[in-house]
């Protein structure tokens, strides 16, 4: 239920991207305008995440990821019925606000779902499905909404309240269940009973491994932020060919989900991560650090190869143009190095989530859990608004001196920078989490010893 959650509030954050010519032209204002609201959102997602984690860390996550959900269904509903500008800035900020709620409660939840060794696997699962939350706004977006931005809106919505209902009987588990040291408080029938406070928050970001985990976050969100603009990239080589710009935007969101299956691998590197973490203290930063460092060199191949020798029926029915992307992906050699390319990238950076997602519970208390990834989702917003936002810019300013889609070529390429301060600090992380897991460690087991004494 928590996967499903975090997958649908994903995709309401993936739905507006490849409709942003459309949503622009409708509303009357400029694609960069709509480009504000896609980062807007997504630093109000981080701020608001903070304050959810927090309340959700003193208790009460069920009611909490019930108010959630309800307000960022309803408002993105709203936002798919604006009629100005303002209306659709307004209510894809409120539904951001709920957003934050299921990104640091909902991880908390997850979090006491599995014991330590088996939390990459799980954090896998959990970052895939925000990826093919991601993935799936953009296909429902390019595919129903080219010729009516409004219905990918409602469809998203209505599956949030569905699934807001559901959760009325979901199982909320306690809070340290499967951690080792505490097996033996929860075995005699007792729990573990600490909250955070305001000073536990204060004390969060002198723990050095959460300051190298949220650093990485900001500079790789600059990375990622650029990456968001992918569709945009298919789109504009889809109608250099001489494509109509709904033909290309269906073609340029397909390409998009197509070439991100690679985040497959996300369990995959999960359970890599916990395997060499079993071994090596170390384990998790080290994967991270070589699988964003081995990125780099394909998602530029992806960036520069050409798409050329498209054959798909322009101006088509949506079904005849999905088979004849899919085969194009068999038969055309240009589509079939782009999905290598892709799939390879992807997949490499893939084992980034599913281990961040890990460490940041290993070095953490598990009633400080939420708030750090609320602070960590923060940083992460901010650094990922600025990429978005500021990759859009650098687009138009390149447009100035290059045809499209080579500005957009080139600026997601300068943007891909940002990975290699991203890999030090995962490589500086790997020197801090083995002291800090095993404090965390230490501590738990003597709250155990000193509740099972009294």
């Amino acid at each position: 239920m928590f996967v499903v959650l975090a997958s649908l509030d994903n995709a309401a954050l993936g739905v507006p991207i490849p409709l942003i010519p459309v949503i622009s032209e409708d509303l009357g204002v400029s694609e960069a305008s709509i480009g504000f609201v896609t980062a807007a959102s997504i630093l109000v997602v981080g701020v608001a995440s903070v304050v959810w984690g927090f309340l959700g860390d003193r208790g009460g996550r069920k009611r909490l990821l019930l108010y959630g959900t309800f307000t960022w269904s309803i408002a993105f509903f709203f936002a798919g019925l604006s009629g100005s500008y303002l209306q659709y800035l307004v209510f894809e900020v409120i539904a951001a606000v709920g957003m934050g709620c299921i990104a640091s409660v909902g991880f908390s939840v997850i979090s006491d779902f599995v014991p330590p060794r088996r939390r990459g696997l799980m954090m896998g699962m959990w970052g895939l499905s925000q990826g093919v939350g991601v993935g799936g706004g953009l296909l429902l977006g390019g595919l129903l909404g080219a010729g009516n931005w409004s219905a990918p809106f409602f469809l998203v919505a209505a599956a949030g309240l569905a699934f807001a209902a559901l959760y009325f009987g979901a199982y909320d588990p306690e809070r340290g269940r499967n951690e080792e040291e505490l097996a033996g408080v929860f075995a005699a029938g007792g729990g573990y009973e600490h909250t955070i406070t305001a000073g536990d928050a204060l004390r969060l970001v002198q723990v050095r491994s959460n300051v190298w985990l949220i650093a990485q976050g900001f500079t790789a969100q600059f990375a990622y932020g650029a990456l968001i603009w992918l569709p945009l990239m298919f789109t504009a080589k889809v109608e250099a060919q001489g494509y109509s710009l709904e033909t290309a935007i269906i073609v340029g969101s397909l390409f998009a989900v197509i070439f991100q299956v690679g985040g497959l691998f996300s369990l995959l590197g999960g359970h890599i991560g916990d395997r060499w973490q079993r071994r090596d203290p170390r384990g998790r930063a080290l994967l991270s650090a070589i699988g964003i460092l081995g990125a780099i060199p394909f998602y530029l191949g992806l960036f520069f190869l050409p798409m050329r020798e498209l054959d798909i029926p322009d101006g088509g029915e949506t079904a005849a143009v999905v088979w004849a992307v899919a085969v194009s992906v068999v038969t055309n050699p240009w589509v079939a190095g782009a999905f290598v390319l892709g799939l390879v990238a992807v997949a490499l950076t893939a084992v980034d989530s599913p281990n961040w997602f890990a460490l940041i519970n290993d070095v953490n208390l598990p009633e400080h859990r939420g708030t750090t990834f609320g602070l960590g989702n923060l940083t992460f917003s901010v650094g990922r608004s600025l990429g978005t936002g500021v990759t859009g810019a650098a687009f138009g300013y390149l447009a100035l001196l290059y045809p499209e889609p080579l500005n957009i070529v080139l600026g997601l390429a300068l943007f891909q920078v940002f990975f290699l301060p991203t890999a030090f600090f995962y490589y500086r992380a790997s020197k801090t989490t083995p002291r800090d897991i095993a404090r965390v460690k230490a501590t738990l087991a003597a709250r155990a010893r000193a509740q099972l004494s009294a």
